[in-house]
């Protein structure tokens, strides 16, 4: 009788051992799971980075950050290959994709219902304003184009159409007297104009982007070509309308030129979907200033983003999380 007693007795204490590790150990599992998510992880599980044509900066740069973004946070991040600006924007409209890459004038546009978008687009934050998107207006040598008015009556590429290129290809023609009526318009991105100024299809291309353009490298080793000028008074003819528009210049030895060659240039911005959290645009965006060398590393043109210039001509409203990061610096 005793015996069994105490059997009984160690048998219930050793339950209540057993069960009450299993308490401690599911409880400790929950705080740290919690401690995890806070610290290192994202609330969301996803994010995919709108870009643009698979050989231009923003693709490039894209997938190094999305790449930066999974290996950090362990999350699905990756780029999503678009037309570009006017397509990227109305992607985030759509809750389609968490980030991208935009040119200014589009996303200038796309808040305000004109151009190609028929309303305004609204859940639209701004990450940061990135480096010079810059008007490479390339055209085969043998088709006798220097400057803007030497397109009239030429086949020209004027980026995807309702892109960012397409855009402010439209802008700087208009304000400087030409119109589509005036040239034979063909809607290509990137690698397709290339394509076709290799190929004698087409005079010449906006390939309006960072510096310098792969494609643009690309078509140098094979073919005569020149960077058509845009002058500083051609520039001052759409500011008044378009004033996110500058003037630059390409500097000399871009593209095996001499000289340097005055264009026109309009900024990039990065921006996020305004519903995403706080918490997770400080992460990204503080991961995204903090690496800036390997996305230089990635493309040249991401060696002109600073964060001293972050802020400066902000197009959409800033988000929360990315002013809290700026806040801290």
């Amino acid at each position: 009788m005793k015996k069994n007693l105490f059997t009984a007795l160690i048998s219930g204490f050793i339950m209540l051992i057993l069960v009450a590790c299993g308490d401690s150990s599911e409880s400790d599992t929950g705080t740290t799971d919690e401690s995890n998510g806070n610290a290192d992880g994202l609330e969301t599980n996803i994010v995919t980075i709108a870009t643009g044509g698979a050989s231009g900066p923003y693709n490039i740069i894209g997938t190094t950050l999305a790449d930066n973004y999974s290996s950090i946070f362990d999350v699905n991040s990756r780029t999503q290959t678009t037309g570009a600006s006017a397509e990227n924007l109305n992607l985030l409209a759509d809750q389609k994709v968490e980030m991208a890459f935009v040119m200014s004038d589009a996303l200038s546009q796309a808040l305000n219902g004109e151009a190609s978008f028929s309303e305004p687009l609204e859940g639209i934050s701004q990450v940061a304003n990135l480096y010079p998107n810059v008007v490479q207006i390339v055209a085969r040598v043998d088709a006798g184009i220097e400057t803007l008015e030497d397109l009239k009556g030429k086949r020209i590429a004027v980026g995807d159409q309702g892109s960012g290129v397409e855009l402010n290809a439209r802008a700087l023609l208009n304000g400087n007297d030409i119109t589509y009526d005036d040239v034979q318009v063909d809607y290509l991105g990137y690698a397709e104009a290339a394509d076709g100024l290799n190929a004698g299809r087409i005079d010449a291309a906006f390939l309006t982007s960072g510096l310098p353009n792969a494609s643009v490298l690309e078509l140098s080793e094979t073919l005569d070509i020149n960077i058509v000028k845009v002058l500083p008074e051609q520039v001052d003819a759409i500011v008044e309308e378009h004033p996110y528009f500058v003037s630059l210049d390409i500097p000399s030895g871009t593209y095996d030129n001499d000289d340097a060659i005055p264009t026109a240039a309009v900024p990039n911005a990065l921006v996020v979907r305004s519903d995403l959290s706080d918490d997770d645009v400080y992460k990204l965006t503080k991961e995204f200033f903090e690496n800036l060398d390997t996305l230089a590393n990635s493309h040249q043109a991401a060696s002109d983003i600073s964060i001293d210039h972050a802020q400066d001509g902000l197009i959409a409203p800033l988000h929360p999380g990315a002013e809290k990061y700026f806040d801290e610096q």
